[in-house]
């Protein structure tokens, strides 16, 4: 469980959320920061199987994702405003269920819901993430300044 991420409290953040993993990024982040992650427990090893079994056909196990829904909520919940990436859609969409999940129980972490924005996840890495966080709230974006530095002002030092 998430007792507390330092790297959240009062700051905008940008959470990537899919049904097994979220990992969360302040948008301040300095070059080289690590991201949070929270990891989905898998009681019942139902995250490694790619087909569905009968007597489940819609796929859902909710069950499995109530404590991994709580814990997220519990670590996003001191943060200044909430970004949220997933992808899929409808039920398939582990954003919209979060958020579902958080309106219902947790209004007042909902309200710091900024947008939930359907992206491809999979195919982002880190500071592509942290990019487009930066652009949807308006921070200076790191800039490549040509020499591996990223963040800096460009040109050699003397």
């Amino acid at each position: 469980m998430v007792e507390h991420i330092e790297l959240v409290p009062g700051k905008n953040v940008v959470a990537v959320i899919d049904f097994h993993e979220t990992t969360i990024y302040p948008t301040d982040a300095s070059p080289g920061q690590l991201p949070e992650h929270i990891v989905s427990t898998d009681p019942h090893g139902r995250h490694r199987k790619v087909h569905h079994h009968a007597g489940n056909p819609k796929g859902v196990y909710d069950e499995d994702n109530t404590a991994y829904w709580h814990e997220l909520t519990d670590a996003l919940a001191p943060a200044g405003a909430i970004l949220l990436f997933g992808h899929g859609q409808g039920k398939a969409n582990a954003s919209h269920q979060w958020v579902a999940q958080v309106e219902k129980h947790r209004p007042d972490v909902a309200a710091k819901v900024v947008a939930d924005i359907r992206v491809d996840i999979d195919h982002l890495d880190d500071r592509q993430v942290l990019r487009l966080a930066q652009y949807y709230f308006g921070a200076p974006l790191l800039r490549d300044s040509g020499d591996s530095r990223w963040g800096e002002q460009g040109g050699a030092k003397p």
